[in-house]
């Protein structure tokens, strides 16, 4: 079973990737392959549910899409033109078949199943009133939440019942959900996580980027909007806007790492954006240096804009390999320190001597920058300054993101230059929060109206977070620690 390697952990993940197809003859054979080109957004676990217009049809396993769903017999066990799938990262919570999406459950009204990225950050709250009230959940996941507010409203259509429930929760969602009278897609309305729809022939097309669209040789449309509910049924595609207007605050993070460099997320090409940000680190942290490294593959882009932008020739002085698997080794002590070199090795004849600007996306804990840079300390560098293509992550994130806690944020917990000097950086520096908004075409931030939730960055959350500003009751403990979002 391939599932994300052990020792990369040190990197904000996000937690998952949904897709879904209404009107296509191999709707699960085209679910499968958009998971796949969303596998970077979850690795742990896919799953895919389909509708042959009597029945629905599922299967979930742990691992990759690959060597899941690349068998005749699974999607064959998959019929019908409508079909939607998922891929996920565990978090605090057990990585167990019980908590892989698609979810499914029988409604008075049908069957419904459900496909999440985001986190709901009220879901303990909820879910303790909906056990008061007699519901018996079957997972840990925050999207069962969903499903039971669905199945407890009084409202009378389905599609009323499900705007009912969404009225209820807080945080960040987009949804992809299946029900025999049609599907339905939307975002939360500050369009935290990304949803964009497509076409291919009659068929409609829901996907948590573009690059899914591209692989099935799909039409781009447009981005579903914020607060806005698509539903596709035989009577074709309308769209409803059933929240009050508020001003979206979409993840500035899909920018910076989350999303492959080849998609476009709200208008912009991630690549193009990358580039922009390591030009701007540039103009704001520019040092002589011979070589402009990247930490592959995530900090490629910026690394190419800051050669560029400083005049400095861009190297491949870290060289990486795609080979690595959870089923190499159990990893002891030893074969864990070594780790960070089954995945990346200096290119020893390029660095030997000279003096480097190491381009990374983002530090987290900062386990695997003091790595790196002793990895190229090791193969003769020079010098070796850190340029960091984002700003510092101080705060956690409650809305879809394996965050650790505070704590273990080497940020949180020390300034720049006492980072420096725990990595062992001649120089480290961060493009600023005013920096990459320009790089995204924006002015300065304007703190009064953010164009972006950029709170792992600000502490600047743009909703409540009950469960984290709620005391949780001893009684519930257990079951807080083995919580598991979307």
């Amino acid at each position: 079973m391939l599932t994300t390697h052990p020792f990369d952990d040190d990197k904000l993940r996000e937690e998952c990737g949904i897709f879904g197809i209404w009107g296509a003859e191999t709707a699960a054979a085209m679910v499968a392959l958009g998971l796949h080109a969303l596998q970077h957004r979850g690795q742990e676990a896919a799953g895919i549910t389909s509708w042959d217009g009597q029945a629905f049809h599922t299967h979930r396993a742990m691992g990759h899409v690959a060597g899941n769903f690349d068998r005749d017999d699974v999607i064959r066990g998959l019929p019908g033109h409508v079909a939607c799938g998922h891929v996920r990262y565990s978090t605090t919570g057990e990585t167990a078949l019980r908590n892989v999406q698609p979810l499914f459950a029988e409604l008075s009204s049908g069957g419904f199943a459900i496909s999440h990225n985001g986190n709901i950050s009220n879901a303990m709250k909820l879910r303790r009133e909906l056990v008061r009230g007699g519901s018996i959940f079957q997972s840990t996941s925050d999207t069962e939440t969903i499903i039971h507010l669905v199945a407890m409203s009084k409202y009378r259509t389905l599609l009323d019942r499900f705007i009912d429930a969404l009225k209820q929760v807080e945080g960040a969602y987009s949804l992809v959900c299946m029900t025999p009278e049609g599907m339905i897609a939307c975002r939360d309305p500050l369009g935290i996580r990304p949803l964009v729809l497509g076409r291919i022939g009659e068929a409609y097309i829901f996907a948590s980027e573009t690059v899914a669209l591209d692989v099935i040789g799909a039409t781009f449309i447009r981005q579903v909007d914020p607060g806005e509910l698509v539903i596709v049924s035989e009577s074709g595609l309308r769209s409803i806007r059933p929240f009050a207007d508020v001003r979206p605050r979409p993840c500035i993070f899909e920018h910076v790492y989350f999303s492959r460099p080849d998609s476009i997320v709200d208008g912009s090409s991630v690549y193009s954006v990358r580039k922009a940000i390591g030009a701007q680190l540039a103009i704001e942290s520019g040092v002589e240096a011979d070589l402009v490294v990247p930490v592959p593959d995530s900090g490629t882009p910026a690394a190419i804009g800051y050669a560029q932008q400083s005049g400095i020739p861009f190297e491949l002085g870290i060289i990486r390999s795609h080979y690595v698997g959870r089923t190499f080794i159990s990893p002891g002590d030893q074969v864990r320190h070594l780790g960070v070199k089954l995945k990346h090795n200096a290119n020893r004849a390029l660095i030997d001597g000279q003096r480097v600007v190491l381009i990374d996306d983002s530090i987290v804990r900062g386990t695997t920058s003091v790595k790196i840079l002793q990895m190229l300390r090791d193969a003769g560098a020079a010098e070796v300054h850190l340029r960091i293509a984002s700003p510092p992550t101080r705060h956690s994130c409650f809305y879809g993101v394996d965050t650790p806690e505070r704590a273990k944020l080497l940020a949180a917990q020390m300034n720049i230059a006492e980072m420096s000097k725990f990595i062992g950086a001649d120089s480290l520096a961060f493009v600023s929060i005013n920096g990459m908004y320009k790089a995204l075409g924006e002015p300065d931030r304007d703190a009064r109206q953010p164009r972006y939730c950029d709170a792992c960055f600000t502490g600047d959350y743009p909703t409540h977070l009950t469960d984290q500003e709620e005391l949780i009751p001893t009684d519930q403990l257990a079951l807080h620690g083995e919580r598991v979002v979307a």
